[in-house]
């Protein structure tokens, strides 16, 4: 039976929206596992999380104070069906990440990160899967708001990129 996941970053409640969308939390309801990598700004949302979501793998963000730092790893590893997954916030400049996290994580499959608010989606050299969900409520200078989706079966991980309409 599938694993079905909901891939955040980058939330930023309340300061860059009072709350996530809906259709986000539709996804984390329809969701076995919600991973978020940081940036959340303030505990009330991950104590909604812890709350509501099945399972929930997530690490703190630059922007994370000492309450959420003292909750959460700086990495957070998790293996889902035989997929390894490390959840880390900052990855370092867009040049050179892919061998930057490759050798940094040599016994992951899927890092996912955020902080630069792009979504992405590529593959090392060594197979890591490198995932970026952008950000649900704060698009800087991407045309929406992103978050990803995904299934794990019989350890293959598929991935969709959702948009959200504009708020």
């Amino acid at each position: 039976m599938p694993l079905h996941l909901t891939i955040l970053a980058d939330t930023h409640l309340p300061k860059r929206a009072r709350q996530l969308p809906g259709e986000v939390w539709d996804a984390i309801e329809a969701s076995d596992v919600v991973v978020h990598a940081g940036d959340w700004t303030e505990a009330p949302l991950l104590d909604e999380l812890q709350a509501r979501a099945r399972r929930l793998i997530a690490c703190y963000g630059n922007n994370d104070g000492a309450d959420l730092r003292a909750r959460l790893p700086l990495v957070a590893r998790a293996e889902l069906d035989g997929v390894r997954l490390a959840v880390v916030h900052e990855t370092g400049q867009k040049q050179g990440r892919e061998a930057r996290m490759a050798a940094l994580y040599p016994d992951i499959h899927v890092l996912v990160f955020g902080h630069s608010h792009i979504p992405w989606d590529t593959h090392t050299a060594t197979g890591l899967r490198l995932l970026n969900p952008g950000s649900p409520t704060d698009r800087r200078r991407q045309p929406h708001c992103t978050f990803m989706t995904a299934t794990i079966d019989a350890g293959h991980l598929d991935v969709d990129l959702r948009s959200l309409p504009p708020r």
